[in-house]
Order: C-alpha cells, then sequence, then structure tokens
C-alpha cells in the first residue's frame, strides 16, 4: 500500500503505542493473565468489592484448560513477538516517511507483560513531543480498544500532545492484506466449492443495543473485503462466546454446521484479529477444524492473520500520519465518531458486562 508522506517537523520526538491484549507466556502465567482479564471492569461490569472475587474464581477454574490450550502453542501465546514484528515494521516505515522526526513505538498489553504501566514509563522516559495511541483492534469496542485507551490515560503522565486512532475498519491496506490472505487461501481449495466465513470475536448482543459500533464496523470490514475480491459465498460469524448471556452471531461452529448442510467447504477468516495466538491457532484451526471433520465440512480453510504484512504495516503508518497531519481519522461511517463519542473513559463503565 502507497504511504502519502506527512511533511516532517523539525526535530520532532514521536511515541506510537501500539496497544493489544497480551497473552501468558508460559504455564505459570496463564492464571496470572485469566485474572487480569476478567477484573477488568470493561469485561465483568460489577463493583471491584464482587469483580474481584469473581476474576480470581474463573481464573483458578480455567487455569488447566487454558494451560492445555497454551502447551499445543509451546506453553505460551505468540501474540508479543508477533506484535514487535509489527512494531518493527512500522517504527521503520514511520521514520522514513518523517525523516527530520524520531519516531519510536511502544507496545502496551492489557493484560500481560508489557503491561500498559511498563510502556507509559517506557514513554515518558522518551520525553515525545507527540504520543499516538494506536490500538491493534482494527474494528472499536468498548471492551478492547475503551478499556485499553482508558488505562493508557490514567497511567500515562508523561509530555507530549495527544492523538488516538480510534479504529480503520476500512483502512485501504488492512482491506488489502485481508483480501490477498484469502485469495491465497481459496487457491487451496483446488476448484472445490468453499465459503467464507468471516469469523470475529464475538461480543455480549447487548453492548451493541447500548451503542458499542463494533458489529457495524466488523460489517464495513466484511463489505469492503467482499467487494475487492467479488465473493458470492460469505457469511459474517462469531467466537469465543463466554458465559449465558446471549452473544452476537451466529457462532461460527453453527456457520461451520450450515456450511457442510449447505454441501460447500468453509474458509474461515479472523476478520477481527491482526495476529496469530490462542483464537486463530487453538480455537480455529484446531478446535473447529475437528468439528468441520466431524460434520463433513470439507475442504477446511483457515486464512492467516494479516501479522506484519507490509500492506498492513502501509496501513498503520498512514492512519498514524493522517492524525498527526491534523485528520481525523478514518472510521467505517467516514467521521472519528468513535474517538468523539466512544473513546470516552466514562463510555467503559456504562457498557460494561458480566461475562461469568
Amino acid at each position: 500500500m502507497p504511504v502519502t508522506p506527512l511533511k516532517s517537523g523539525s526535530g520532532r520526538r514521536i511515541a506510537v503505542v501500539l496497544a493489544n491484549l497480551g497473552g501468558p507466556d508460559g504455564p505459570d502465567s496463564v492464571k496470572p493473565f485469566l485474572f487480569n482479564l476478567f477484573n477488568d471492569p470493561a469485561i465483568i461490569g460489577l463493583p471491584g468489592i464482587f469483580r474481584t472475587p469473581l476474576a480470581k474464581l474463573i481464573s483458578s477454574r480455567r487455569e488447566k484448560p487454558a494451560q492445555e490450550n497454551y502447551a499445543l502453542m509451546g506453553g505460551g501465546s505468540p501474540l508479543l513477538p508477533e506484535t514487535r514484528k509489527q512494531a518493527e515494521a512500522l517504527e521503520v516505515q514511520l521514520n522514513a516517511s518523517l525523516p527530520q522526526d524520531e519516531t519510536r513505538v511502544f507496545i502496551a498489553m492489557r493484560y500481560w507483560h508489557p503491561f500498559t504501566e511498563e510502556a507509559a514509563r517506557a514513554v515518558e522516559a522518551f520525553k515525545p513531543d507527540e504520543v499516538v495511541f494506536l490500538p491493534l483492534y482494527p474494528q472499536y469496542s468498548t471492551t478492547t480498544t475503551a478499556s485499553s485507551l482508558k488505562l493508557w490515560r490514567e497511567t500515562y503522565k508523561g509530555s507530549g500532545t495527544e492523538h488516538v486512532v480510534c479504529c480503520y475498519p476500512q483502512s485501504e491496506g488492512f482491506i488489502a492484506a485481508q483480501a490477498r490472505m484469502i485469495r491465497e487461501t481459496l487457491a487451496k481449495a483446488d476448484g472445490k466449492p468453499v465459503r467464507v466465513l468471516f469469523s470475529a470475536h464475538g461480543i455480549p448482543s447487548k453492548l451493541v443495543a447500548k451503542g458499542d459500533p463494533y458489529q457495524a464496523q466488523v460489517e464495513a470490514t466484511v463489505a469492503a473485503v467482499v467487494a475487492k475480491l467479488g465473493l458470492s459465498d460469505w457469511a459474517i460469524c462469531y467466537q469465543s462466546k463466554v458465559g449465558p448471556m446471549e452473544w452476537l452471531g451466529p457462532a461460527t461452529p453453527d456457520a461451520i454446521k450450515q456450511a457442510a448442510a449447505d454441501g460447500v467447504g468453509a474458509l474461515v477468516v479472523p476478520i477481527a484479529f491482526v495476529s496469530e495466538h490462542i483464537e486463530t491457532l487453538v480455537e480455529l484451526d484446531i478446535e473447529y477444524g475437528e468439528l468441520a471433520h466431524e460434520v463433513g465440512c470439507a475442504p477446511y480453510l483457515r486464512a492467516p492473520a494479516v501479522g506484519p504484512d507490509a500492506d498492513f504495516i502501509g496501513a498503520l503508518t498512514q492512519e498514524t500520519l493522517t492524525i498527526l497531519g491534523g485528520q481525523t481519522a478514518q472510521c467505517g461511517n467516514g467521521s472519528c465518531a468513535c474517538d468523539n463519542r466512544y473513546a470516552n473513559p466514562a463510555m467503559v463503565s456504562t457498557l460494561s458486562v458480566d461475562v461469568a
């Protein structure tokens, strides 16, 4: 993806903070990682006096099965190494685009090292003139971007003018990367009929009813990819449901079963994930792969996450340059409604949800 250059400043120090979920780096860190996840008020919307004991209970109950799943990936999550590759590639592109400035990219994970607090201290030591908060969540949700942004604003006390890229569901480079991954994976079907299933991480339906833009932005991303590829057989589905309440649907396992019933295979696309981690390598590849075999959904294929793909890094570069240039970052509707309306820390408490 071509990057539109930005007129360089005069020796500015620019910090770009890549925000992501994080993941345990070994078996012993699985339980504390889960505790941090479920102790987030954006995930379990209860007062701390109730939420913290519940988070301890959930993390204890889920520790062993989670460790077994992480063991399938070598004992820990590959999310941090993947994010480091993205950070390194982004830093190279930004410094090439802004040669008179000094740009450094920092990683701030929400639930495991390097924690947001660690990133904040590193950025403070850098003493930037500009700080760009850049989530690795293409589609905005109160459960992801808002939670990470809220913690960043509570934690960071250093210098610099803050800029927030709230989302980029239809960013040209992101769409180009997704389309190419799908096209290359479709070639492995050897001409057999395949339905493209765009699988996004689910959230409770009541969050969308309260104003969370996530579903609409997932649909905007999918519409752009479908148009670019000219797909005729495709569907949106949602994975990783937790708890008894109603979540966005249809569920990805149900979509796989429907494809089998319709006599077609499935190509699953992790449309809301930009890095490989447990929900792609275990849930999609292993668990849903076994389901596809059981119900006769063949071929069963999975497009890779975009990772450090050059087009995707180009998209992140362009979003950063755009917002540094004083322009509004792109949202699904062409305006920065998410930053103006949803990237308000107060929204996190009003849209939080119990998932236990």
